[in-house]
């Protein structure tokens, strides 16, 4: 890589991996759109590891909090608000960390293409739209149950298929149960934890097995700006979140998708 690409897509990660736009689809159409050599699973890591560590540092009190009332509730027998959020949190990672391992290699064969991404990237579009505008969001992350947890883990294992989104799918869920979008996107930012902690660790042990050389200054400045990107991005996201709705992120879904329909399918 040169360094174009190299920030290219460190930007790219750092900023769709928390936005509703699927930031799977938008490090797979560089390489598909302008024939871009892949980037290795050494600046894979790197990237992930500066979004974890992005999210994790923005949310170091929630964290601190939900890990104390966790353990409290298996060593005390204390029951929390906090304590219940870190349980919902565990639980709702369960599906999609069962379908990435059932289904991982599948996706990766069949469903890494530019027309899946199209289609995806619409209908996951107007559905986003749908639970914004037309459904109830009038509950906090502390006031639903189990059951909504495991809905959202279910919507969450979908985001397997590239062009879904994560943050999308999961804040689409949690909209459609009635949370309001600030309540739905922080369960989705403190969801995302697990998620790319497992990611990063996978890549990390199969870079370890290869053992593939990697440029360091790539790796370690791919990193950086991935996590300033990722921080920057969840800050603006959630105060700019009840002032712009969705809104913004449907009509940029529904414009790529009609673009890669148009030129690239």
């Amino acid at each position: 890589m040169d360094w174009f690409q190299v920030t290219f897509l460190a930007l790219m990660q750092g900023l769709t991996e928390f936005l509703p736009v699927s930031s799977s689809a938008h490090l797979i159409l560089p390489a598909q759109i302008f024939g871009w050599a892949d980037q290795g699973l050494a600046f894979d890591v790197a990237v992930h590891v500066g979004t974890l560590l992005a999210v994790m540092l923005y949310f170091q009190q929630d964290i601190r909090q939900m890990t104390v009332a966790w353990f409290s509730s298996i060593f005390k027998q204390k029951k929390s608000q906090d304590s219940f959020l870190a349980w919902a949190v565990i639980v709702a990672t369960i599906p999609a960390g069962l379908a990435g391992f059932l289904l991982n290699d599948f996706i990766a064969l069949e469903l890494r293409s530019t027309l899946v991404i199209a289609i995806t990237t619409l209908v996951f579009g107007f559905l986003l739209w749908w639970a914004d505008s037309q459904c109830r969001r009038n509950r906090d992350e502390h006031q639903f149950q189990m059951r909504d947890a495991i809905w959202i883990g279910l919507a969450q294992a979908l985001a397997l298929v590239p062009g879904t989104s994560r943050s999308g799918i999961t804040i689409t869920a949690a909209l459609m149960l009635g949370l309001t979008r600030q309540a739905a996107a922080r369960f989705s930012f403190l969801l995302s934890i697990p998620l790319i902690m497992a990611a990063g660790l996978l890549k990390g042990i199969e870079l370890y097995q290869v053992g593939t050389e990697s440029q360091i200054s790539h790796t370690l400045v791919g990193g950086v700006i991935a996590f300033g990107a990722a921080l920057v991005c969840i800050h603006l996201f959630l105060r700019l979140l009840d002032r712009t709705g969705m809104l913004p992120f449907v009509i940029y879904r529904l414009v790529l998708g009609v673009v890669l329909f148009a030129f690239f399918v």
